[in-house]
């Protein structure tokens, strides 16, 4: 039976959104080619009609997910990303969260192509929270983004150490109350109270 055009590209996208998925959860190195084509319904031997190579989907995968991540950021102000980012749902949410946390440290290790898109993606996170953390009127351009890769590094530094907890430690509950606080605390006074 032969697949139209809408179909094939809807494959391709439910493929990408399931790696998406299944690479922030197990890591790039954790999820074959196989389990994940299995995983979205299809057979191994579909993979390569739709991508050149495992590296392709990691890096339009993350692109998937980094978007998600903006959109998601883009409804929150400051205080208000701090508090849905550090906290244990996310923490235990990693298929759904965030991609920074999840694949950071696996995305330093591959192409260039996959941490270009990584770039990107923290690159437009930081200037979309940036233009929104609180500032002084007299404050210098750019004051605002300078403050948000501190919090970003923090809240994603949060997420990792906690995640890297077994789930029933209170270390794993400690990092991520300790952090938000003073994240929250460290805002200018108006700010920090939407705690």
């Amino acid at each position: 039976m032969r697949v139209t055009k809408a179909q094939a590209q809807a494959n391709r996208e439910h493929i990408v959104e399931t790696a998406s998925e299944l690479f922030r959860e197990r890591g790039f190195d954790g999820v074959g080619v196989a389990d994940l084509m299995a995983a979205a319904g299809f057979t191994h031997g579909g993979f390569y009609k739709h991508f050149a190579s495992k590296a392709d989907l990691m890096a339009e995968a993350s692109a998937c997910s980094l978007g998600k991540s903006l959109t998601g950021a883009q409804a929150l102000d400051v205080p208000g990303f701090i508090n849905v980012y550090v906290n244990r749902e996310h923490r235990d949410g990693r298929g759904d969260g965030c991609t920074m946390a999840a694949l950071g440290g696996d995305a330093a290790r591959q192409s260039d192509e996959v941490r270009a898109t990584f770039a990107e993606g923290i690159e437009q996170t930081l200037q979309t929270l940036g233009d929104k953390y609180p500032t002084a009127p007299e404050a210098e351009a750019g004051e605002g983004g300078k403050k948000m890769i501190d919090l970003r590094s923090r809240a994603v530094g949060a997420s990792i150490l906690s995640r890297a907890c077994p789930d029933d430690s209170t270390l794993a509950d400690e990092i991520l109350e300790v952090c938000r606080a003073q994240m929250l605390a460290s805002l200018p006074a108006d700010n920090a109270d939407a705690e």
